[in-house]
């Protein structure tokens, strides 16, 4: 299984992007989903997760209400809509991917860069 993760720019504050999580070599249905991000020198956080069917999401806190975690099963994709951007989600993005939502993190795309200047 392999994540191919897409999407990153640069964007001003207040602009909106949307990543791209392609899954391949297995249904894409088969995992929850997650989105981190990672700023250079500060540990991997946790955005965004989407559980199998699309049904249930969850977010950080700081990106609630701002971003939109969604999966796009017949096309083995899941999405993350930013929108609102601000310098502080500057980071790179990871999709990953597990069984279940409490199992370890199998699969890990690998990371598309979002700028957001000021």
């Amino acid at each position: 299984v392999q994540l191919q993760a897409s999407g990153g720019g640069l964007v001003q504050t207040g602009g909106s992007l949307r990543l791209s999580c392609v899954v391949s070599g297995r249904p894409s249905s088969l995992y929850v989903m997650d989105w981190f991000r990672q700023v250079p020198g500060k540990e991997r956080e946790f955005v965004a997760r989407i559980n199998r069917s699309g049904h249930s999401t969850s977010y950080a806190d700081s990106v609630k209400g701002r971003f939109t975690i969604s999966r796009d099963n017949g096309l083995n994709t899941v999405y993350l809509q930013m929108n609102s951007l601000k310098p502080e989600d500057t980071a790179v993005y990871y999709c990953a991917a597990r069984p279940g939502s409490s199992t370890p993190y199998v699969y890990w795309g690998q990371g598309t860069l979002v700028t957001v200047s000021s």
